[in-house]
């Protein structure tokens, strides 16, 4: 059977994600309200902009519900902007001062850490988890995982060993793009995830070890 993947659609490039969604067969939902969350099996944070994103979630009331998702087992993946959001701080040098985020990923990501949209990037990433053959990364005012707690894995790296993807129990977060370069495994990985419900984060108050 196959699952129900809700992307969050207050602001961002949800309409990709979407389109990636229907690409593979997969029934896709733009989520708005916290009712909305009911039904589906997977929920995708979009990249976008962080601070505007985090605001909407507070606003439209769906932080809770979001944490409850999370607590369910059902996986949620943040792109980009989405990863800030999930993320358990951002680093005081790049943090906006009005940042909403939901705590959920134990990391410490580092906005716009490649520089301004002129310096975005491609490159191929190696991400085992998805497949064997090289995955082309879009990179756009992209954020790192500056820090990670014990229980994070991280699923892919840059040459230079920076992480850019990780994943904790039934939490993703890339720092790019799959949505935009018309690969979609990524999308199918995370869909099996959606079917299979992976155990639930242990969300007690996030360890501050960095690794």
């Amino acid at each position: 059977m196959q699952p129900v993947i809700g992307v969050l659609a207050l602001q961002g490039d949800f309409r990709e994600h979407l389109a990636a969604l229907a690409r593979l067969g997969v029934e896709g939902r733009e989520i708005r309200l916290p009712s909305e969350l009911a039904g589906i099996s997977g929920l995708i944070i979009p990249g976008g902009e962080s601070t505007t994103i985090g605001r909407l979630i507070e606003r439209f009331g769906l932080r809770e519900p979001i944490v409850e998702f999370a607590r369910s087992g059902r996986p949620i993946w943040g792109t980009c902007a989405g990863m800030i959001v999930l993320a358990r701080e951002v680093d005081p040098e790049t943090r906006a001062r009005t940042q909403h985020l939901l705590g959920l990923l134990d990391i410490v990501v580092r906005r716009n850490a490649f520089g301004p949209q002129i310096e975005s990037f491609e490159t191929d990433l190696e991400i085992p988890a998805v497949g064997s053959e090289p995955v082309r990364a879009v990179f756009i005012r992209a954020p790192v995982v500056a820090e990670m707690g014990p229980a994070v894995e991280p699923l892919a790296r840059l040459t230079d060993g920076t992480v850019a993807a990780v994943r904790q129990g039934n939490l993703i977060g890339t720092a790019f793009h799959p949505e935009l370069t018309g690969d979609d495994r990524f999308h199918a990985w995370f869909c099996r995830l959606a079917r299979e419900h992976s155990p639930a984060v242990q969300l007690e108050p996030a360890t501050r070890g960095a690794r």
